[in-house]
């Protein structure tokens, strides 16, 4: 079941990513799309499971602090590590300040989509039944984690071999998750406080780089219904998994 899970994950984000790459003439509906996913997937899938593993552990107050570490770092990462607003081009006319955010960005919804291959692998250690509602609701927004990958590297200027590179990465990722959790059992109180610090990483790429590139130099209406669809979509499909 394992190894079919695994499958599944992988062939999901990695779909997700060719599309990405295939559909770039019309990059700033899928950037819209992909910011009212980030965001969903956030609110109604990370913080949801952080609250409902941590609660045992922590109070509310303290998980949603986690949460809103986890923005301050990715805002602290983005400004003053990859020189976001400073960044200049080289010679060859690249903005590699640029490109950092773009590796930061798909790199954490890399390690998040390893987390996700763990969540499955410890849901399955508890049993089957909670294992399988947790599998259908990784796998829904696995085809996403790998628009969102994609996009994140385009859009800070990498190649589309960068993004490739990234996707295959980002689609090996939960496919290792799953596996890791043959060897070790994570405590509850460690996996809710990594879900929402991960939650405030995706609340920060959503709303302060996906959302705001994709109505840049593009009609807004249309990307922002391509956000509300985002949202609903994710909103939905998380929903239906959990029933």
């Amino acid at each position: 079941m394992l190894i079919i899970l695994a499958l599944a994950a992988f062939a999901a984000t990695f779909l997700g990513g060719f599309f990405a790459i295939k559909s770039k003439d019309k990059l700033h509906l899928i950037l819209g799309f992909s910011a009212g996913a980030v965001i969903a997937v956030a609110f109604f899938d990370l913080i949801p499971e952080a609250l409902e593993l941590g609660g045992a552990y922590f109070d509310l107050g303290t998980i949603t602090s986690f949460t809103a570490l986890g923005f301050v770092i990715f805002m602290l990462l983005d400004r003053f590590v990859i020189f976001h607003s400073h960044s200049t081009d080289d010679e060859d006319g690249h903005d590699h300040g640029t490109k950092k955010r773009g590796i930061l960005g798909a790199g954490s919804l890399s390690i998040h989509s390893f987390l996700d291959g763990v969540a499955i692998g410890l849901a399955f250690q508890i049993s089957a039944a909670v294992g399988a509602i947790v599998a259908v609701a990784v796998l829904v927004h696995d085809f996403s984690d790998g628009i969102n990958t994609v996009n994140l590297v385009l859009k800070n200027g990498g190649t589309k071999r960068d993004a490739f590179k990234w996707l295959w990465v980002d689609a090996l990722a939960p496919v290792l998750g799953i596996f890791s959790t043959l060897f070790f059992s994570l405590p509850e109180q460690w996996l809710a406080v990594m879900l929402a610090v991960f939650a405030g990483f995706f609340l920060y790429i959503g709303a302060s780089d996906l959302l705001p590139e994709s109505h840049h130099a593009h009609p807004t209406l249309w990307t922002s219904v391509a956000t509300v669809l985002g949202v609903a979509v994710l909103y939905t499909a998380i929903k239906l998994a959990g029933v």
